[in-house]
């Protein structure tokens, strides 16, 4: 699918354009394939697509994912997506990850203070904004049937063995960048890992067809 028209904020387009899908093996393709397939369904039907991103403790990944996935579907001008994103037991939307969205060109203002901030991130002018912060995948902020509950850690996978509501379920595990907490790469490793989120979901919105 070619992109329409610019919705997107300049930087997160050019950034947008620096990806390179051909990066993504064989192999990786065939796992994000049930992904693109649930979509091109929805498509197909003219039925809401609802995706909802899950990691254990919905700090990092599970966020970058449905950050990059409803920019992307504004990117293509695909319509009724709403992504979503939970865990197994809520903790903090962590720093790095709005540190590493902001260098990416998001616009992040934080609308609430305490243990467990939340937080606005903007990719367009006329778009609502993501509300971010950490919850668990059937807090009431998400969706209760018909969605895709698209794994993106294993140990979520495996500490999930059934998720009510979900109309599809799809693995897709990431590396935690948390491994580099405190250390001398933390922001080369958020960066790669959302970067690398970002190319997925770029190459799955391009193969849609209206």
């Amino acid at each position: 699918m070619e992109k329409t028209k610019n919705t997107l904020f300049q930087n997160i387009e050019e950034h947008i354009q620096s990806l390179d899908i051909t990066s993504i093996t064989e192999n990786r393709k065939a796992i994000l394939q049930p992904l693109i397939s649930f979509i091109q369904t929805k498509i197909n039907n003219k039925e809401e697509i609802k995706l909802h991103f899950i990691c254990t403790h919905n700090s990092r990944r599970s966020h970058l994912a449905q950050v990059w996935a409803q920019a992307l579907a504004k990117y293509f001008s695909i319509e009724n997506v709403d992504c979503y994103s939970g865990g197994t037991e809520p903790t903090a939307l962590y720093s790095k990850v709005l540190e590493t969205l902001a260098i990416q060109g998001f616009t992040i203002q934080k609308l609430s203070e305490g243990k467990n901030s939340i937080y606005s991130i903007k990719f367009s002018e006329n778009t609502h904004p993501i509300i971010g912060f950490s919850k668990t995948y059937d807090d009431i902020f998400n969706p209760t049937s018909g969605f895709a509950a698209i794994m993106t850690c294993t140990q979520a996978d495996a500490g999930c063995p059934f998720i009510a509501g979900a109309e599809k379920r799809i693995s897709i595990p990431y590396d935690d960048p948390k491994a580099f907490d405190n250390t001398a790469q933390q922001t080369e490793k958020y960066l790669e890992r959302s970067t690398q989120i970002a190319t997925e979901m770029l190459y799955i919105f391009s193969e849609m067809k209206k």
